[in-house]
């Protein structure tokens, strides 16, 4: 029976990776183990804890690492903290496999820490290209991977032409369009009792009516611009004169400068139609994605869940550059005049085609039996082609 052990750090890598949770819990050849670190164990950021225990999962270890804080030091601090608390973890465990999710910085932390002890490391999402520190810290993490999960073909070539061999990577597509795949099949419509369900702040309107959705978080290698980059997007939701749904942003530089953003934007204009949520389950998340009139921000949920979808969606600034996109998005500066005009023409245009350019819906499965049955050494070696 081979242990499979999942490293989450936040709400957004456990949506990412819950179908394979999922498969691999209910495969009879392997046992699943759950670390949770970082914001998963913050109120601010929502309980993922007890999400996790409610879809019926059991948290083996708990790594409290996430130093607060409005600078990149903050996101280094929480790196070291984390690659000690979770080396504990590991010790204590010992998995055959520990699966990461994507690029922050903590999941770094938990690479380093299970490529020294000798823990062979299953890496999805690797292979894409984006803005910030991210797209370095995820290269970084493929080098240390023995397994790759890649979301789409492009990923997949990245990840060979880095030296990687093609024997270890798996084009399985992204867990998280899993999710968005059964949510479809089943009722995409908004809960009747969200306002009194998940709370937030603001005026409570009819989802029945259009809405804009809006998801930025900062880019980190523009941290001390974020704050007037929120400011430009809010503003330009509002010239739309449609009601507003805004989400907080997660933990990265930046975060400060982002919430603030929304706060005094709401102070001044307190008659605006605007509705803030701090955390909402992913299910829920999904569901304003089918049902808005235009995904507004910088989220890779517009480029990921939102081409399968077929999510109007307006992409703002620097943090998903090169990431592969659908003809769902339409890119634009954090400026406010360019933005409204993108948000006016997504609007006119309406739902786009399903493009399953990160998957099917059956990644969670084939991530799991992969695992059952894949043999790799611990030694990794590089492999470079020639021609």
């Amino acid at each position: 029976m081979r242990k499979i052990c999942v490293f989450l750090g936040g709400r957004a890598n456990y949506s990412s990776i819950k179908s394979a949770m999922r498969a691999i819990k209910n495969h009879p050849d392997l046992t699943l183990q759950v670390i949770l670190g970082g914001q998963g164990l913050t109120d601010k950021f929502g309980d993922l804890e007890g999400i996790l225990e409610n879809d019926g999962f059991q948290v083996d270890e708990k790594v409290h690492m996430l130093v607060a804080g409005d600078k990149p030091i903050s996101m280094v601090k929480t790196a070291g903290l984390g690659l000690l608390g979770i080396s504990d973890a590991l010790d204590h465990l010992d998995p055959d496999f520990l699966i990461v999710v994507g690029d922050r910085y903590e999941v770094m932390a938990a690479t380093i820490a299970a490529a020294y002890m000798n823990i062979r490391v299953a890496h999805t999402m690797g292979g894409e290209v984006t803005g910030t520190i991210d797209e370095s810290i995820r290269h970084a993490i493929t080098k240390f991977a023995h397994i790759h999960f890649p979301a789409n073909k492009e990923a997949a070539e990245r990840i060979v032409k880095l030296g990687e061999r093609a024997e270890d990577v798996f084009t399985v597509g992204c867990p998280r369009v899993d999710h968005v795949h059964e949510l479809l099949l089943s009722d995409p419509s908004m809960p009747l009792d969200m306002y009194e369900k998940f709370g937030g702040v603001g005026p409570a309107f009819d989802l029945k009516e259009p809405f804009l959705l809006v998801s930025q978080h900062p880019v980190t290698t523009e941290y001390a611009e974020a704050k007037n980059q929120i400011t430009e997007t809010i503003k330009a939701c509002v010239r739309t004169g449609l009601n507003i749904i805004v989400l907080w942003p997660n933990a990265d530089a930046g975060t400060e400068g982002i919430s603030t953003g929304i706060r005094k934007y709401r102070e001044k204009y307190p008659n605006a139609k605007i509705h803030a949520f701090k955390n909402l389950p992913a299910d829920i998340y999904t569901r304003l994605m089918k049902n808005t009139a235009c995904l507004v921000g910088n989220s890779s949920s517009g480029i990921r869940e939102g081409a399968y979808i077929g999510t109007p969606c307006v992409n703002i600034g620097s943090r998903q550059n090169g990431r592969e996109r659908g003809q769902n998005v339409i890119d634009t500066a954090p400026v406010e005049g360019e933005i409204y005009e993108a948000i006016e023409k997504q609007i006119a245009h309406g739902p786009y085609e399903s493009q399953p350019i990160y998957g099917d819906g059956h990644a969670g499965e084939q991530i799991a039996e992969i695992l059952s049955k894949v043999e790799v050494k611990v030694q990794k070696r590089i492999t470079f082609r020639r021609g």
